[in-house]
């Protein structure tokens, strides 16, 4: 019985702690309901001339969804390394007409093999019908 006094002086004191306003006993520094300032109304912006968006249009701010798809794949562009300024440099640049020399028969060709002129004659798709064949 001793016990469940001595709690409750101890809980209800300890709710009476936090009631105190003149004496400041644990050095607290509470606001003063009396200080609070109202602030400026809101107000409307002026016009200028915007016109609202369209339904489904894309946002003028954020780049397509396949540019996202190439920035997130590559990481946007890079700088160049120098092997591959020097490789670059010593490649030199094309001729103009490079794309009509290759069917030219003075054009010297290395033979791949029946597989890779199988790659480059195959016609195209969308690649549903695509099947990988494993020599055995």
């Amino acid at each position: 019985m001793r016990l469940k006094s001595a709690m409750l002086v101890l809980a209800s004191s300890a709710m009476l702690a936090g009631c105190t306003s003149g004496l400041n006993i644990f050095g607290r520094d509470r606001p003063d309901e009396m200080a609070v300032s109202r602030q400026a109304p809101l107000a409307v912006p002026p016009d200028f001339a915007l016109t609202p968006p369209e339904p489904g249009a894309p946002r003028p701010q954020e780049p397509t969804a396949s540019q996202q798809a190439l920035e997130a794949l590559f990481g946007g562009p890079a700088a160049r390394s120098g092997v591959e300024t020097s490789a670059v440099m010593k490649a030199g640049s094309a001729d103009a007409g490079i794309r009509s020399a290759v069917g030219d028969p003075d054009t010297h060709t290395v033979d791949k093999g029946v597989v890779t002129r199988d790659i480059v004659a195959a016609p195209e798709g969308d690649g549903r019908n695509a099947q990988a064949v494993i020599p055995g």
